[in-house]
């Protein structure tokens, strides 16, 4: 892999883990998801509109996705305010994958290859671990589960949708909704003025900036080596496990930790499948 391309799709892992961090850290993880939406919405709009680009077929696509884009962002902030970032965030990156390779096979007929089959399995085994042999609290895993599901469903959405759109573009118009709707919806029981920080408006452009430094990525990488970098920026999984125990202060267990590697592991095996 072209060493540009592997940095890109490194970074990107990295800046996905760090906006999850800046949002499970805050105060009101749910304030500050709605002001990260806002921001990071209204910095990348003059980048979605320099590569605009898309044809009607895209709506019925782009409906489906933004609607469990809302879903998303709501699990995913209500789940930080309860859990714990080592927790929610392995669960469900690597839930989402899975449920993904099922949903392919059983719905639309794909063969299943030998890496889907061993990967479900790791990413199985992973999730024990992740969440303790001990058990844990059943709430925090089924938000973490619930995440991963909106995030298997809405990718089948965006990999159909995205042959109508550019990927920029796509990607303001899917999130724009929830960057309305969310906000309006928190701000009728919260104060999002609380939220409004700079580790927030980083949190949001964060969130764009991830998706364009994995695109990056793609483009500079020859075909062949597209699964690697897909792969590699699930590396993410690792990243926040050990970024929850340094800056949150999270008592993240050795078997914690082999269980996001054996995540991460499942999920390169099903990237190169």
């Amino acid at each position: 892999m072209p060493f540009a391309a592997f940095a890109l799709a490194f970074s990107s892992a990295f800046v996905h883990a760090l906006w999850n961090l800046l949002l499970a850290r805050a105060r009101d993880s749910e304030a500050a998801t709605a002001v990260a939406l806002i921001a990071g919405t209204i910095v990348f709009a003059p980048v979605a509109a320099l590569t605009w680009e898309l044809d009607s077929g895209v709506w019925p696509y782009l409906g489906a996705s933004a609607t469990l884009e809302i879903l998303y962002f709501a699990l995913l902030a209500a789940a930080y305010d309860r859990g714990e970032l080592s927790l929610v965030y392995p669960i469900a990156r690597g839930s989402a994958p899975v449920l993904v390779a099922v949903f392919s096979v059983v719905l639309l007929g794909t063969e299943l290859h030998a890496l889907t089959a061993v990967g479900v399995v790791l990413v199985a085994v992973g999730i024990v671990l992740v969440r303790g042999l001990a058990g844990g609290d059943p709430r925090h895993v089924f938000f973490a589960l619930a995440i991963g599901a909106t995030i298997a469903s809405y990718t089948l959405f965006d990999k159909a949708g995205l042959h109508h759109a550019k990927p920029l573009t796509y990607l303001e118009l899917v999130v724009l909704p929830s960057a309305i709707l969310y906000p309006l919806w928190i701000s009728r029981r919260k104060s999002l003025q609380s939220e409004v920080s700079a580790s927030s408006l980083v949190a949001g452009v964060a969130m764009f900036g991830a998706f364009g430094l994995a695109l990056a990525a793609i483009r500079l990488a020859p075909q062949a080596f597209v699964p690697g970098v897909q792969a590699l920026r699930e590396t993410s999984v690792v990243i926040a496990v050990v970024a929850s125990a340094l800056f949150l202060g999270e008592r993240v267990s050795p078997i914690r930790v082999a269980g996001a590697v054996v995540v991460l592991a499942g999920v390169v095996a099903l990237a190169l499948a």
